[in-house]
């Protein structure tokens, strides 16, 4: 396993989103990671009742912004040894990658995390970060 440092550049698993970021502290069994682009797009809907949207609150979660803080634990921080594209061509290209996923099977969840998915883009991300 490749050491992870203060400034190492990584890709992290965060809550349901991947990113890639700078550790700027070691906190034991956690790093601080800047958030530097977004690799993978967090899932809409009850994490806790994934596919579901029947008698569940249906969340809509916004990736991480540029340079927000993230508390990682340790193993879900791998060295990340390609170039690091801009925040914005990142989100876009996550958001088109999670849009695809959702349009390959018609279901009531795929449907719902769609459009909340693009009701986050056109409200939040166009507006920002595109």
């Amino acid at each position: 396993m490749a050491d992870i440092t203060i400034g190492t550049i990584v890709r992290a698993h965060y809550n349901s989103g991947t990113y890639i970021g700078e550790v700027k502290e070691d906190r034991g069994e956690h790093y601080l990671i800047e958030v530097l682009a977004v690799k993978k797009h967090p899932m809409q809907g009850d994490l806790h009742n994934p596919g579901e949207v029947e008698d569940v609150f249906f969340h809509e979660r916004k990736a991480l912004a540029p340079h927000e803080k993230m508390n990682v634990k340790k193993p879900a921080a791998k060295p990340f040894d390609e170039g690091v594209p801009t925040y914005g061509k990142s989100l876009k290209q996550a958001v088109e990658s999670y849009k695809e996923k959702l349009t390959t099977e018609e279901t009531a969840f795929n449907k719902k995390a769609l459009q909340t998915l693009i009701e986050l883009e056109e409200k939040h991300y166009e507006k920002n970060y595109y």
